[in-house]
């Protein structure tokens, strides 16, 4: 609790939702009382006026019914009340409220009550003026020296001067040079109208001068008045102050001098009659409002000041006396007497919230407790730390460690892909060749056990698949609410994605007793789209450059049965050969041994094999669970495809090399394209002409080499982008290899796809093969590694694109070596102890140094030679590509 807190001694909240400026709140015996008291008359944007008189039993109460004297619709909004002698024929008080299109001026009266309910208030309309242009703000005073009267002065939205001698219009004048009306004051000693230009200088009129100008009507010059006739409307003295103004107060205390107070944006501003600045201040915070008003010190002006850190300052001249906190930021302050308390301080915020408050300390009565001392029983706690530690291990042991029953009873969240595809589809916008794209449509329901917050539900799929909405937001306000959502997929660009996988993330905020703001939570689903939306039945072929061949435990299944939507009714020889062509050109051929438990995959593109080979694999499990078969499983026995995956991580880096090199040249070309900007520039401001040395020409030339980098470099991030998305699909077909060959379980392989794919985003600053590398060197280094020398090799580096991929590929070569060897994968705490591998009858050691590693390369490259050239030395016969092998 600050000890500057201000002291509330009166407060209210005003409507609902309603909105308050400047203009709208102010102080005055507006009923004509004649006792010294002042009234807080409030107006609002939503069009009602209301009438305080604030009378607290004690200090900080609330406003009770009584306070409210006065409460009535207007209709219109208000954008600014006044008090004044506005009426002719009386010098009794009026209030004067201002709409947007009208200026109506009325009388406050109350009556005696006769019984315990109090005084009655009520106001009568005296006038009224209606007004052809829209209002910004008003003024008033007694114009030209009147004495007994007020007369007002609206301006408008464009700038418009319109003087109202009480019930009739005087005249209108249009600013000159007028773009954005700003704050107005009327100074009565000099008898000028002193405003804030959108030149943002301070301009001070005559009224006189206004009086005598032409009419608003001709606002176009004539020659008479560009000849000099005296009519034309001049300026009496200008400044510039650099800012856009708030708010602006004339304070004359007396009859010899009078300050024109200025509040900017950054500063506030005391300037003399003559437009001299008597002393300037600049603020910490922006403020929101301000009022000058009489100091006790002779010769100085105090100055109430709020900002938006919801702080009032007041200042003597430009000294900080006082800083005081207010609850809200106010936009409106006054100072009055109310209640027989002299020097109330009156703000308004913008959402209405209204405080009486006054100055004065707050100090905190707060005094910590006792602390019960008591002696510590370390034997106690050497027992109980034993157990936590326990509890600890046991936790990271296991699988999560969030309770996941509980976050999946809050919300259960589905997915559900459509068996068929749209009848129209919903792509747009696509580049994948002449195929007609088609699109599935999948639903996501939302099922709510309790009142959730904010959920928000967001969809990810693979590129160059795209959604037609990703983004979903709801409100479960009561329990056991249903939503559905549906959306489409399609594939936008003629590469295939690296999976077929989507997910269904929602985020959502469950409050609880402790946290009523509510606790942010995730949840997860999901999904498998189907192989046809990006794939077509193609022309099988019997050759190709890339091939694998899977092995399996059961006898060879029918194509047709496993591809039922890929059959041609030309093609009857689909029993054991079928062909597939990816949207975009991409042909894939499935080939099942008559004979033998096999299936071949072959294709032209290498990353082309992933997702027909899984999509096999799957479907043959699928088929087998059906048949309550349980034993089912698959192998693969050949040669790991090392040499085809390096072609594509080769690929990859070079298109990250170029990427730098690009950006690197498209630097230096901005640099030369700058400077030369500068020296034609300055050629240009030079007095003397002088020739440009080609200069034009030059920066023609540089002009064009940027656009054609800039292109050069769009273009390869293109190409990397879809470099990274092949290079995703292989790393998946050697991870599914990898796992069949050596037989992995499920967390291994998990690990494994953890090491080779820590990336959902392949960036120049942090790429993928310096990150794989980091992820696979710290495997052979602990739960891969011989001995302990292994483990104080420091195989980690720095997160920098490396210089070239040899190191990579040596880390991968050699991990699939140790796990050949019998090397296991494993995260636990004993994974950095050495292991002991089982080694096959005749198989080498580990090498226990760098030295000793590269020697191992050339025997890995005989280990993984390339599956091509085994089968291209193996004949093929034309009953069936699978007999040869079995």
């Amino acid at each position: 609790m600050s000890l500057f807190k201000a002291r509330d001694w009166w407060s209210t909240v005003l409507g609902e939702k309603e909105e308050f400026d400047q203009g709208c709140l102010c102080l005055a015996d507006v009923d004509n009382s004649g006792n010294g008291q002042d009234k807080i008359i409030v107006g609002s944007f939503m069009g009602y006026l209301r009438i305080f008189n604030p009378h607290p039993v004690k200090t900080g109460d609330g406003a009770q019914a009584e306070d409210l004297l006065l409460e009535v619709h207007l209709r219109d909004p208000i954008l600014q009340v006044e008090v004044g002698k506005f009426v002719s024929g009386t010098e009794m008080l009026h209030l004067a409220v201002l709409h947007s299109r009208k200026l109506c001026v009325y009388s406050v009266s109350g009556t005696l009550g006769n019984v315990e309910h109090g005084n009655q208030y009520q106001i009568k309309l005296m006038y009224e003026h209606n007004l052809q242009r829209t209002a910004c703000n008003m003024t008033y005073g007694s114009f030209g020296g009147v004495k007994g009267r007020d007369l007002i002065c609206i301006q408008s939205m464009d700038g418009m001067l319109m003087v109202f001698e009480q019930e009739s219009y005087a005249f209108g004048r249009f600013l000159p040079g007028s773009l954005l009306p700003g704050p107005l004051a009327y100074s009565s000693r000099t008898d000028s109208f002193i405003t804030v230009s959108s030149c943002r200088q301070v301009e001070s009129y005559k009224y006189q001068v206004l009086a005598f100008a032409t009419d608003a009507d001709k606002r176009q010059e004539t020659e008479q008045q560009k000849l000099g006739s005296g009519k034309r409307l001049v300026v009496d003295w200008t400044l510039n102050i650099g800012e856009q103004a708030l708010d602006i107060c004339i304070v004359s205390f007396n009859q010899s001098a009078s300050s024109v107070f200025v509040l900017g944006e950054r500063n506030f501003f005391c300037l003399k009659d003559n437009g001299q600045i008597r002393f300037m201040k600049k603020l910490d915070c922006s403020p929101s409002c301000f009022l000058p008003y009489c100091s006790v010190s002779e010769g100085t002006i105090n100055t109430l000041i709020g900002n938006h850190n919801n702080m009032l300052h007041i200042y003597q001249d430009v000294t900080l006396k006082w800083a005081t906190q207010l609850p809200h930021i106010p936009v409106a302050v006054r100072v009055g007497c109310l209640h027989d308390l002299k020097g109330v301080i009156v703000t308004l915020s913008d959402d209405g919230h209204l405080q009486c408050s006054y100055l004065g300390t707050d100090p905190s009565l707060f005094q910590a407790p006792k602390v019960e001392s008591r002696e510590l029983n370390y034997d106690e706690l050497d027992t109980e730390l034993k157990e936590l530690q326990k509890i600890i291990k046991e936790v990271n042991k296991s699988q999560g460690v969030w309770p996941m029953t509980e976050r999946e009873d809050d919300l259960k969240v589905s997915a559900m892909v459509s068996p068929n595809l749209d009848a129209v589809s919903q792509a747009t916008d696509v580049d994948v060749g002449t195929d007609v794209v088609p699109s599935i449509t999948v639903k996501v329901t939302l099922q709510n056990r309790v009142v959730l917050q904010k959920a928000k539900l967001s969809i990810y799929v693979q590129p160059p698949l795209v959604l037609t909405c990703d983004q979903f937001t709801f409100e479960f306000m009561t329990p056991e609410m249903t939503r559905t959502v549906g959306f489409s997929v399609y594939l936008k660009r003629s590469y295939t994605p690296s999976e077929l996988e989507g997910n269904a993330v929602v985020s959502y905020s469950r409050a609880t007793d402790r946290n009523p703001d509510g606790i942010p939570r995730v949840i997860q689903c999901k999904f498998r789209l189907p192989l046809k939306l990006i794939c077509l039945p193609g022309q099988p072929s019997k050759t190709a450059s890339h091939k694998l061949t899977i092995d399996t435990n059961k006898s060879p299944v029918s194509l047709l049965s496993l591809f039922p939507g890929f059959a041609s009714q030309s093609d009857d020889d689909q029993v054991n050969i079928m062909g597939f062509r990816f949207l975009g050109g991409s042909r894939v051929t499935v080939l099942a041994s008559k004979t033998s438990q096999r299936y071949r995959i072959q294709s032209e593109q290498f990353e082309d094999l992933w997702l027909i080979t899984n999509e096999l694999i799957l479907r043959l499990q699928e088929y087998f669970e059906k048949q309550g078969i349980k034993d089912f499983a698959c192998s693969f026995s050949g040669s790991m495809p090392l040499q085809e995956y390096f072609e594509l991580i080769d690929h990859h880096f070079e298109l990250r090399i170029n990427g730098e090199k690009l950006e690197e040249l498209l630097s230096e070309r901005a640099v030369q394209f700058r400077a030369i900007q500068r020296r034609l520039l300055t050629r240009f401001k030079d007095k003397t002409p002088a020739p440009l040395q080609h200069l034009d020409t030059l920066l023609d030339g540089t002009y064009k080499q940027v656009m054609a980098l800039a292109d050069a470099l769009e273009e390869n991030q293109d190409n990397l982008f879809q470099s990274f998305t092949r290079l995703k699909s292989a790393t998946h077909l050697v991870i599914l290899l990898i796992g069949l060959w050596q037989k992995l379980s499920a967390d291994q392989t998990a690990i494994l796809e953890a090491a080779f794919l820590p990336l959902q985003e392949d960036t120049q600053e942090l790429g993928w093969e310096e990150t794989a590398d980091a992820a696979i060197s710290h495997l052979l280094k602990t739960c891969l590694s011989k001995s302990s020398k292994e483990q104080a090799l420091n195989f980690s580096s720095q997160l920098i694109i490396p210089k070239d991929t040899s190191r990579l590929k040596k880390h991968i070569t050699l991990l699939c070596d140790r796990l050949a060897k019998g090397g296991r994968l494993c995260l636990s705490t004993d994974a950095a102890a050495p292991q002991t591998m089982v080694m096959p009858g005749g198989c080498a050691t580990i090498p226990e140094s760098d030295l000793e590693e590269r020697s191992i390369e050339q025997e890995s490259t005989e280990l993984f030679t390339n599956h091509r050239h085994l089968i291209a030395e193996t004949p093929t016969p034309e009953v069936s590509p699978l007999q040869v092998s079995e």
